[in-house]
């Protein structure tokens, strides 16, 4: 997202058009990871959460069980619809991380996933500070891919060319640098944990082309990408033959407290 609350391009137009593929394709949390993530922010039945870049509601849905008031802030229409269709008890909002609908001081914690690449950090964490409550807590949690495995890194190669110079996955960590020139918030605090996502091999096709620079691509692109990851799936030895995939990730949890 830019400096004045905009969707970054390959955001607006992957994650408007490839929605659907993003909730089919999408890995959920594992258990160890929710737990410490819902332990670091104290979140507890009755507490007022923000959820901000929520997508399709993978992570809201999980948040909504512990009893706490969700109000989901995503800024995309397509992904709103399908947050609102699986998540119906959670309040959705249109809005982005730059520029947060929600009153001063309103909130107990703020919670975000698989989303704070894509933000501006440094605005971000302006407007995180304005609506959190004193000593109000904020958590970033994403799923990474391990790339250990040889067909991990080649079906890394086959997406990533599309992606340009102005990469902003998660891997390349340029938002922390604005926790590190914040004084509003004390230091980062960090955990992770293994985590195998089992998928079909449908999903696994629908996990490639769900990455926003992938389903923003032309046509002609995705259909390359797609027999391209197709003869990966009939070729790599571990995964031809097999009707799921053992998907490898890290699921890295952050947190912090507002002072």
């Amino acid at each position: 997202m830019s400096p004045a609350g905009h969707v970054h391009p390959a955001a607006a137009i992957g994650f408007q058009a490839g929605a659907e593929r993003y909730e089919r394709g999408r890995p959920s949390y594992p258990a160890e990871a929710i737990a410490a993530f819902v332990s670091a922010l104290a979140i507890e039945g009755g507490t007022e959460l923000l959820e901000l870049g929520a997508g399709t509601g993978k992570f809201t849905a999980l948040l909504v069980t512990t009893g706490a008031h969700v109000t989901a802030v995503e800024p995309i229409a397509a992904m709103r619809a399908v947050l609102e269709r699986n998540v119906p008890s959670a309040r959705v909002l249109e809005g982005t991380a730059e520029s947060i609908p929600v009153a001063d001081r309103s909130v107990d914690a703020v919670a975000v996933a698989q989303a704070f690449h894509w933000f501006d950090a440094g605005q971000a964490l302006v407007e995180i500070h304005r609506v959190l409550r004193t000593r109000g807590r904020l958590g970033l949690i994403w799923n990474v891919r391990d790339e250990s495995a040889a067909w991990s890194r080649r079906l890394t190669a086959i997406y990533d060319r599309l992606s340009g110079v102005e990469n902003p996955r998660y891997k390349h960590r340029a938002w922390q640098p604005a926790f590190q020139r914040s004084d509003a918030f004390t230091p980062l605090e960090y955990r992770s944990f293994p985590y195998v996502h089992d998928a079909t091999r449908e999903a696994f096709l629908d996990r490639v082309l769900s990455v926003s620079y992938v389903a923003s691509a032309p046509p002609d692109v995705r259909d390359e990408v797609t027999r391209e990851v197709t003869e990966l799936l009939e070729t790599e030895p571990e995964l031809a033959g097999q009707d799921t995939i053992a998907m490898p990730y890290t699921t890295d949890v952050y947190w912090c407290e507002r002072r």
